[in-house]
């Protein structure tokens, strides 16, 4: 009887592993697997804490400015050293952290605000609104993406707030062609046709039945874009489009630190260490999260 009875406990147990296993559970197991995702996810969440810690962990205040202390070479008492005015480059790296991420962050969320939409619409309407909304975006992506946002952060004015919004200009025209695509694709399978049957209206469609299934590769478009944004960020500071003196930035860190590469290397070496560090971070990160949010990968 107890070998009759174990052949029954088998199969009444198999559905519950499966359902177990979810897709989600699948896709993190293989993100864990990837080393170097880990690592880049391990090194943005330190500089996310530092940027938020900043005011509590900078030793000095990343503006006062000493004369006494003018271009000192890394030390117990400055561990980064200082730079042309005495400030102590430590805690402007923490508080530049602020600057870089914030303008990445928002500047990548408005540019998913703004492109998904009409990159939706593009793709489930298509037709003349088709026409027009491709057309702005291939124009727009015609021009090199840190070309366009100097362009524009030029025209809006030297200011971190219109450095982030020429960011997000610049970067909304490939979510736009990303979302668009999408949404052809998958404006031809049989659930929307089914939805669409049933009379849901375009935009519940658009809402409930494409934008979560084209959320994945939207997911890391847009941590790729952060890197980008950083670096763009960092170049507008840098020509003194960005953030503005004598507020701490990477970008404009750097651009002080050109004047004293031979005297004082510190100045330049850690804030572009910083530079470098965080969009290789991101980058790894992304491409984590591609391999493992990739629908090819399912059995894995």
């Amino acid at each position: 009887m107890s070998a009759s009875a174990s052949p029954a406990v088998a199969p009444a147990g198999a559905p519950a592993v499966a359902r177990a296993d979810s897709p989600g559970r699948r896709a993190l197991r293989r993100f864990f697997r990837h080393r170097l995702a880990v690592l880049g996810l391990v090194v943005v969440l330190v500089f996310v804490l530092a940027a938020l810690l900043a005011p509590w962990i900078a030793p000095y205040d990343p503006v006062a400015t000493s004369w006494s202390r003018i271009r000192r070479a890394p030390s117990a008492l400055h561990w980064f050293g200082t730079d042309e005015n005495g400030r102590d480059v430590f805690s402007r790296v923490l508080w530049g952290a602020r600057a870089s991420l914030m303008a990445g962050g928002l500047s990548v969320t408005a540019a998913l605000l703004l492109g998904v939409p009409f990159g939706l619409l593009a793709g489930l309407a298509g037709g003349w609104v088709d026409t027009i909304i491709s057309r702005i975006t291939d124009a727009m992506l015609s021009v090199p993406f840190l070309i366009l946002a100097i362009a524009l952060a030029a025209f809006l004015g030297p200011a971190l707030e219109n450095a982030m919004l020429a960011i997000a200009i610049s970067a909304s025209p490939i979510f736009v062609r990303l979302a668009r695509g999408m949404a052809m694709e998958a404006k031809a399978t049989e659930w929307v046709e089914a939805a669409r049957s049933l009379g849901n209206p375009p935009w519940r469609i658009a809402v409930l039945h494409v934008l979560p299934n084209i959320v994945p590769p939207l997911l890391v478009q847009a941590t790729l874009s952060i890197a980008e944004a950083i670096i763009a960020e960092a170049s507008l500071s840098f020509l003194g489009l960005g953030q503005q003196p004598p507020n701490p930035s990477w970008g404009s860190m750097l651009n002080a630190a050109q004047r004293f590469l031979t005297q004082a290397p510190w100045m330049a070496v850690y804030p572009g260490l910083a530079i470098f560090l965080v969009v290789l971070a991101f980058n790894l990160l992304g491409d984590g999260l591609r391999d493992a949010l990739d629908p090819r990968a399912r059995g894995r």
